[in-house]
């Protein structure tokens, strides 16, 4: 799932005025970067590496945490100065520059847990994934198993996420200041951060804070709660609570009292809740019952529930088919945007010309003076890429063997064109593809490497080589859109490119860290458990198409894939073409496609949100929008915060007291 189609684009040009303070005022780089910045930022780092590991090994659908990142970095280090300033110890002011390295410093650290594939590629080579597509599918053989483990998962984003850092730096001047790219998330959570640190901004931050602090603990308690009545197995509690009805029940229609998925639905724009609600509705309101009522004759009808023969392949090939169509038109669609602003601009890209716009205001100068003034060497930038590039290119064979070193040669070739289209994509439309061009590198090399050596490997290359490509492009895109952050809040570029140095150093240990913990204490991949890994499957099972093509499928199953691909391209074509007065209630086909196969549980549960939302806004706009991000990122926060006392009590054995289970009179 595409967690970029979340981010909401609405900025307020007149939110981005800076207060006149003089550049002599700015401090200095290395002042930007402190020791309880760092700090809170690794603790932040790991709330929000386990928030996202839980929504990727669940639904997938993970929001950007952006702007609740840039509030809680100011509710840690604000609380903390606060309490020292008490107990009469002198401490430095906390500026908006520090405020942004934090936000900055936890946005690298937990995208590793997206981009390093612990709901997607990565735990697609494991043995339940194998097992569970079954031995005697053709394509899915035993040597392309490989465990995680957490020796290798580390050495592994240590090899592959530095490497997008330094891809496109040279290009910062180019990107933010010659073309100007909005980079809406960026601009949002500036934003945010200038208004903490404007005096007229002061007490609606710290109304946010204590609205943040408010759902957290009640999210915590409620999720404290809910355990107790969980019991032993995945059919009790409050997750399997019957409220549509046992008859909905059967067919995933519950609502399940789940406070990260509501936070989801208040912070994901209402087109994205409403499409995911859709696409329940389709899959599992009519889809899925009309396919069930042809067993027997579409496939066998004594099948196991996980068996791809029957229902379970079409689950697993058609939300293929709409994330493959929605990815395609959208690769195709930013492709050529890219290439008529490119020639549109300017033919030859002015790289390092530090003349500024004479016609700018005054702020646009300051910015453009700060943003400008901390030099970063162009062959700093290209001789850090060519050394961690060879020392890739050595070490992920040895991790990762059917992927020879020459295939990640020629990703780290073209992996710059690639994170340079991605990055400008994101800056234009706020939506950055880091799994489709991941896929791109799943399909060539699981095709190049399957058909050479018999099928055997090339699964393991084409997810290996998936994660390169991935961990490339993603890293690319979030550096560029802090770059943004940075020079709204007047931070220093060498500043935001060290902190995401050191976040990115942070997240290689973290995120393996946080997964290994769902791995060890929960049935991780398990299609009946709380943690199914939606992702795994379908990623393998596109290495395996890659190798092995259609074979196989249940009847009319190809065809049905083929149909939702092309209505993918259609819809994504009548969006663009129709007038946003009627765009706006198109629904987006890569939200449809999670609940084609996890479930309509969750699309319940983000439509609440929405709703909430909507009346909240019809009801009191500027309080909602001041109030409502504040609102979802403590009910996420606390039920992912639950995660860890909820993991420590798996790992030692201790089983909720009451099964809560529902059935029929």
């Amino acid at each position: 799932m595409e967690r970029e189609i979340l981010r909401s684009t609405e900025i307020s040009e007149t939110l981005l005025l800076l207060e006149k303070t003089a550049t002599n005022d700015v401090p200095h780089w290395k002042d930007q970067i402190t020791t309880r910045g760092l700090i809170a930022s690794a603790l932040l780092g790991i709330l929000f590496c386990i928030i996202t590991h839980k929504l990727n090994l669940t639904v997938g659908i993970i929001p950007s945490l952006n702007v609740a990142a840039g509030l809680l970095g100011f509710f840690f280090v604000k609380s903390w100065t606060g309490f020292l300033s008490k107990l009469g110890f002198s401490v430095e002011p906390f500026t908006k520059q520090e405020n942004t390295v934090i936000q900055t410093c936890v946005v690298a650290c937990y995208g590793l847990a997206y981009s390093g594939g612990f709901g997607s590629y990565l735990i697609a080579m494991d043995e339940r994934t194998y097992k569970l597509i079954g031995a005697d599918r053709p394509g899915n053989n035993p040597e392309d198993v490989i465990n995680p483990g957490l020796g290798w998962m580390i050495v592994f984003l240590f090899a592959v996420s530095f490497l997008g850092l330094f891809s496109l730096v040279p290009l910062r001047k180019v990107m933010i200041l010659d073309y100007k790219l909005t980079y809406p998330s960026g601009t949002a959570t500036a934003m945010l951060i200038n208004s903490f640190h404007d005096n007229s901004g002061a007490e609606l931050a710290g109304n946010q804070v204590n609205c943040l602090g408010k759902y957290l603990s009640i999210s915590f308690v409620w999720s404290c709660f809910k355990w107790f009545f969980s019991g032993i197995g995945d059919a009790c509690g409050f997750d399997n609570f019957p409220t549509l009805g046992l008859t909905l029940f059967k067919n995933t229609f519950y609502f399940d009292f789940s406070p990260t998925f509501i936070g989801c639905g208040l912070i994901c724009p209402h087109l994205v809740n409403c499409s995911v609600l859709l696409g329940a509705i389709i899959s599992w309101g009519f889809l899925w019952p009309f396919i069930s009522h042809h067993a027997g004759d579409w496939y066998p009808s004594d099948l196991e529930t996980n068996d791809f023969k029957g229902l379970y392949g079409y689950k697993v090939f058609i939300p293929i088919a709409i994330i493959l169509g929605d990815g395609l038109y959208n690769l195709i669609k930013i492709t050529i945007v890219t290439t008529k602003e490119l020639f549109k601009k300017q033919k030859h890209l002015p790289i390092f010309t530090d003349i500024l716009d004479e016609s700018g205001d005054l702020d646009k100068k300051k910015r453009d003076e700060v943003f400008l003034k901390d030099h970063i060497p162009l062959g700093f930038a290209v001789s850090g890429y060519v050394c961690l590039a060879a020392i890739s290119t050595a070490t992920i064979p040895l991790i990762f063997p059917p992927l020879k070193w020459y295939f990640v040669l020629c990703s780290y070739l073209v992996a710059p064109g690639l994170a340079f289209c991605n990055s400008y994509g994101a800056g234009l439309t706020d939506m950055s593809l880091p799994s489709t061009y991941g896929k791109i590198g799943l399909f060539t090399i699981a095709s190049i490497v399957g058909n050479n050596s018999g099928s055997s490997g090339g699964v393991i290359a084409g997810l290996s080589a998936c994660g390169v490509m991935m961990a490339i492009v993603s890293t690319a895109a979030d550096l560029m859109q802090d770059f943004k952050t940075g020079y709204l809040t007047l931070s220093s570029a060498k500043s935001m490119f060290v902190t995401q140095l050191l976040g990115t150093a942070m997240g290689c240990v973290i995120a393996p860290l946080t997964f290994w913990m769902f791995w060890t204490a929960f049935e991780v991949g398990d299609p009946d458990g709380l943690y199914k890994a939606p992702y795994a499957v379908i990623y393998r099972e596109m290495a395996i198409l890659g190798i092995e093509g259609f074979g196989k499928l249940p009847k009319h199953c190809l065809a049905l894939c083929c149909g939702f691909f092309v209505a993918a391209l259609v819809v994504n074509l009548v969006r663009d073409v129709t007038p946003p007065k009627i765009s706006k209630f198109i629904p987006l086909p890569m939200a449809m496609a999670a609940p084609f196969y996890i479930g309509a549980y969750f699309a319940i549960d983000m439509f609440v949100g929405s709703v909430v939302l909507f009346i909240w806004e019809r009801v009191d706009k500027k309080d909602a929008d001041d109030y409502s991000g504040a609102v979802a990122s403590g009910l996420i926060c606390g039920d992912g915060i639950w995660t860890i006392p909820s993991a420590v009590l798996s790992i030692l054995r201790i089983n909720p007291p009451i099964c809560m289970y529902f059935r029929p009179s």
